[in-house]
């Protein structure tokens, strides 16, 4: 009596569950991606696990494949001749050409879905950082931590003035998602990347900090710029990454969901220092974010009693327009200094070049 076979589609169907089952349980428990902290996270590892599903699904199929061959089709004592020869077979390379493509038509219609969701389609920014080449001196905020307390710049040197531009072209990133268009972002920041650090601005309180301090659960958008080459701005745990790029605006607008203190990392080879180009993301409650932006406020301006403004009247206040005798006169008046003193200083001038020429 012959023995009876398990029909093949059986088996097919037994196995293609056992390979659902496990894709699945890989891809929920892989532990391969950091905690999430922004709403876009969880979007990002959605995605990431339906890839990991499906890898994981290939893998067993092909890797099971090729191990059953070995031991099914290997050759077996005695055996001296050559396997039977297989000239292809029409059904099964349409099959594994087939189930490919439209594995990966539904991986691109799916990502162009979330990078929808996430606002990749409406990047528009509210304020642009902007750079001043102009003179003067420039007072930062003097913060504690991270914050920069930055020195007065002479006259000439190219700085980094926050002020707001309008953007020019088109812009890239991620923007405001389909639910947030045309509304203002909660907190605006200019971010800049510079050989090798990052500058954080925040043009509604004009606080410049060294790292990146925002509020949890509040509309956050930043506008990315680079001041000399190519840098990325990636903070993992946000699941965002940008290009900031040298006169070429981009954008990444997000929420923070959970409080902490996460890397900001240039994921963008800039350098011989490039490894080094860290900073942190803060995020804080909103009573903490509010102590901290009135604890690092800029101090306001005052004026020293020795400073351009205290020119009289008769002198205009435009010290590019003034010559260098007008510009130092009321200094010269101050500190007592005459014609008769001028001519005192010229005679004794002319005696020490004279008594230098004999000797």
């Amino acid at each position: 009596m012959e023995k009876e076979k398990v029909p093949v589609s059986l088996l097919t169907l037994v196995g293609g569950l056992v390979v659902a089952v496990i894709s699945y349980w890989v891809a929920q428990n892989n532990g391969l991606m950091p905690e999430q902290a922004s709403e876009q996270a969880p979007l990002v590892d959605n995605f990431f696990n339906v890839m990991i599903g499906i890898g994981t699904a290939f893998f067993i199929v092909v890797e099971g494949t090729i191990l059953l061959f070995l031991i099914k089709f290997r050759r077996k004592p005695g055996e001296t001749g050559d396997g039977s020869p297989i000239d292809g077979n029409l059904p099964l390379e349409i099959f594994w050409t087939a189930i490919p493509s439209l594995i990966v038509i539904g991986l691109g219609v799916y990502s162009v879905e979330i990078y929808q969701s996430m606002g990749g389609f409406n990047p528009a920014g509210q304020m642009m950082m902007g750079h001043s080449h102009g003179g003067g001196s420039h007072q930062m905020a003097n913060m504690a931590g991270s914050a920069i307390a930055a020195p007065l710049i002479a006259e000439g040197e190219e700085v980094i003035t926050p002020e707001p531009v309008k953007p020019q072209g088109a812009k890239f990133g991620i923007g405001a998602t389909p639910a947030e268009m045309n509304q203002r972002a909660d907190v605006i920041v200019n971010v800049t990347g510079i050989q090798y650090g990052w500058l954080f601005e925040y043009p509604d309180t004009g606080i410049l900090a060294g790292e990146l301090h925002v509020p949890i659960g509040k509309d956050v958008q930043l506008n990315i710029a680079a001041k000399d080459v190519i840098h990325s701005f990636w903070v993992p745990q946000f699941r965002l990454k940008q290009d900031a790029l040298p006169g070429k605006p981009t954008e990444l607008r997000f929420r923070a969901t959970k409080l902490g203190s996460y890397p900001v990392v240039c994921a963008e080879l800039c350098g011989a220092y490039h490894g080094a180009m860290r900073s942190q993301a803060i995020v804080h409650s909103q009573e903490e974010y509010d102590q901290w932006i009135a604890t690092n406020m800029p101090a306001p301006a005052t004026e020293p009693e020795n400073s351009v403004s205290a020119i009289p009247s008769t002198i205009p206040v435009q010290t590019s327009q003034l010559t260098e005798s007008e510009y130092l006169a009321p200094y010269a008046e101050e500190m007592g200094v005459n014609e008769a003193t001028l001519k005192q200083v010229e005679k004794v001038a002319h005696k020490v070049a004279h008594l230098g020429v004999i000797h």
